[in-house]
C-alpha cells in the first residue's frame, strides 16, 4: 500500500527462550547511497513481520527516506538499486519521521529482526541513523525481549550440513555462491526484482520456509542458538566444535572446525567472546613466533601472498554466529559424505586439536597479538578527521544525556538550540543543529540557515579536486564511460549530474 507521503505501510538480544506466542519475525532490508553505514544513508526501507512459523502478518512495510543535501550517494549504488536522490525527496519522509515509525510501530516487544545480511550491513545502518537522530542506537534489537538473527549464515550451514532437498549455485569458477537472487532462481522462489528492498524481503521469507520446511531442525536449532548464552555455552564446553563464517573459503562451503584459544574480553575486561583457532591448519607453525611474527601473521593477506597465515579469528557471542557441536557431523548419517564436501580429515583435526593443546603460550600470544592489532586499528582511526555522523562507537553516552535525548523528540523545533547548553557530550552538540537543518529545514531561523549552508559548502565543496562534489563528479563520469550502461542507467547518471549540479552553491 502506498501513502501519499512516500512509500509508508506499517504494521505493527534477549534470550530466545521465549513463549513463542508473545514473539514475531520481522524480515527487513534496506536500499542504501552507499556501503559505509556511518556516512550513507538508507534510501529504502521495506519490511515483512510473519508469526514463528513464519506466517506474514498484516501488510509489508515499504518506506522511501529524504536525502539529505549534505549526503551524496555513490552513483554505483543507484545504478544498482535504481533509486535517485531525487525520487527520495519528492516521495520520501524524512529520517526523524522514519524512525518514529520504526522505534513505535516496527520494534515491537518481542520482535526477532531478521534478514539477508542484516547483522553486518543493515543493523549497523539502523544504529547509524537512531544515533543521529538522538534515539539510543542499540536499544531496538535488545531492549523488551527483542532480538536479533541472520538468515545467511543458517543458509551456509545448511548447504554446509544439510544440503538435501534445495538447490545450490555455483560461481563461473565452480565454486559455491549463496547470493540470494541466484538461490531463488534455481529453487523456483519468485523473486520480482532483485535490489528492491520489499522483493528482497519476500523472497527471503520464501528461503526461510524452505529451510524449515527441508530442513526443520537446523532451522529451529540455529535459531536457538542466536541466545548469546547458547553460544557461550557451547564455545565454553567444546573441545572441537563446527563454525561456518563468510571469512573461510567458498571451496569448504564457509565451514570448518575450530577449538577455542582463548577469551576475548571488552574494554570493561568481560568476556564477550572466544578467539577461535582452525584446526584445518597445523599450529606447530605459530608455536615457537614471537608476538610480532604472530601480528605480521594475522595480517590480511592478498592471494598472490603465499605464506602461511594465522587461522584464528575472533567469534561474538552476540553476533549470532553459526556454530554447532562436532557430533552434528561425526553423529550424522551421511557423516563421511559431509567430511568429503567440507574437505576435512578429521585424524588431522584430532591431530591439530592434541598440537595446540601441546603449543604452551600460544594462546597467550595471540592474545597479545590481537592487542597490537587493535591498538594499530585504534590509530589508524584517531588520525582521521571524523565527522560527527561518524562518532557513534566513540563511547556510550551518560544517563543524563539520554534522558536529554528522549526530550528532543518532544521538543518543537524552534526550541532544540536549548538543549545544546544542557548535553554533556560533544557529540549530540554538534549533531542538534544538523538534526534540525535535516529534519525541519523549513523551521530554520535566517542565522541558523546560513550556518547550515556555510556547513554544506564545506562539506560538499572545500578541498578543491579533491572535494566530495569533485569526486562524485569525477565518479560519474568514470560509471558513464561504461559503453555497456543500459538506457535506464543513463537516465540515472542524468539525473545523478543534475542532483549534484543542483547542490553547487555559488558565492
Amino acid at each position: 500500500m502506498l501513502h501519499s507521503k512516500g512509500m509508508v505501510n506499517s504494521t505493527n538480544n534477549s534470550s530466545n527462550n521465549q513463549n513463542n506466542s508473545a514473539r514475531s519475525f520481522y524480515f527487513y532490508d534496506l536500499e542504501t547511497s552507499g556501503f559505509n553505514s556511518r556516512t550513507a544513508r538508507i534510501m529504502q526501507f521495506a519490511g515483512q513481520r510473519t508469526d514463528m512459523d513464519l506466517n506474514p502478518i498484516g501488510e509489508p512495510d515499504n518506506i522511501l527516506i529524504k536525502l539529505a543535501e549534505d549526503v551524496l550517494p555513490d552513483p554505483g549504488a543507484i545504478l544498482v538499486t535504481g533509486i535517485t536522490p531525487q525520487q527520495t525527496i519528492m516521495e520520501g519522509i524524512t529520517e526523524l519521521e522514519f524512525l518514529k515509525i520504526f522505534n513505535s510501530r516496527i520494534a515491537t516487544p518481542g520482535t526477532v529482526f531478521l534478514g539477508y545480511n542484516t547483522l553486518r550491513f543493515d543493523d549497523e545502518f539502523i544504529r547509524a541513523i537512531n544515533y543521529r537522530n538522538f534515539f539510543d542506537p542499540y536499544r531496538w534489537h535488545w531492549e523488551a525481549s527483542r532480538a536479533r538473527w541472520d538468515l545467511l549464515d543458517l543458509v551456509r550451514m545448511t548447504r554446509a550440513l544439510r544440503p538435501e532437498g534445495i538447490k545450490w549455485p555455483v560461481n563461473e569458477e565452480g565454486f559455491a555462491t549463496n547470493r540470494l537472487e541466484l538461490i531463488a532462481k534455481l529453487n523456483g522462489l519468485e523473486h520480482t526484482k532483485a535490489h528492491d528492498a520489499l522483493s528482497d524481503v519476500l523472497v527471503t521469507i520464501k528461503l526461510a520456509q524452505l529451510i524449515k520446511e527441508k530442513q526443520p531442525k537446523l532451522f529451529e536449532y540455529l535459531y536457538k542458538m542466536s541466545d548469546k548464552a547458547a553460544v557461550s555455552k557451547l564455545v565454553n564446553s567444546s573441545d572441537i566444535f563446527v563454525y561456518t563464517s563468510g571469512k573461510y573459503p567458498s571451496e569448504y562451503q564457509k565451514t570448518t572446525l575450530v577449538a577455542k584459544l582463548a577469551d576475548h574480553l571488552d574494554k570493561s575486561g568481560k568476556a564477550d567472546g572466544a578467539l577461535v583457532y582452525d584446526l584445518r591448519v597445523n599450529p606447530e607453525h605459530f608455536a615457537d613466533m614471537t608476538v610480532q611474527q604472530i601480528v605480521e601473521a594475522w595480517r590480511w593477506k592478498d592471494k598472490e601472498d603465499k605464506s602461511i597465515r594465522l587461522p584464528g579469528k575472533t567469534l561474538k557471542y552476540n553476533r549470532c554466529p553459526a556454530i554447532a557441536p562436532l557430533e552434528v557431523i561425526t553423529g550424522a548419517s551421511g557423516s563421511q559424505q559431509i567430511l568429503e564436501r567440507l574437505q576435512l580429515d578429521i585424524r588431522q583435526i584430532e591431530t591439530n586439536k592434541q598440537r595446540l593443546q601441546a603449543a604452551s603460550g600460544l594462546a597467550k600470544k595471540v592474545e597479545e597479538a590481537l592487542v597490537v592489532l587493535d591498538k594499530e586499528q585504534e590509530k589508524r582511526y584517531a588520525k582521521k578527521n571524523k565527522h560527527v555522523d561518524e562518532q557513534i562507537y566513540d563511547g556510550f553516552f551518560s544517563a543524563k544525556d539520554n534522558s536529554l535525548m528522549n526530550k528532543v523528540h518532544s521538543t518543537s523545533p524552534e526550541n532544540l538550540a536549548d538543549f545544546v547548553r544542557e548535553f554533556s557530550d560533544s557529540r549530540l552538540k554538534e549533531l542538534l543543529p544538523l538534526y534540525k537543518a535535516r529534519n525541519f529545514p523549513e523551521k530554520l531561523t535566517s542565522e541558523e540557515r546560513q550556518t547550515w549552508e556555510d556547513y554544506l559548502k564545506v562539506e560538499l565543496m572545500d578541498g578543491g579536486q579533491n572535494s566530495k562534489l569533485a569526486q562524485f563528479f569525477k565518479r560519474l563520469e568514470e560509471v558513464s564511460s561504461n559503453r555497456k550502461l543500459s538506457k535506464a542507467q543513463q537516465s540515472l547518471i542524468e539525473d545523478l549530474d543534475l542532483y549534484g549540479q543542483s547542490l553547487i552553491i555559488n558565492d
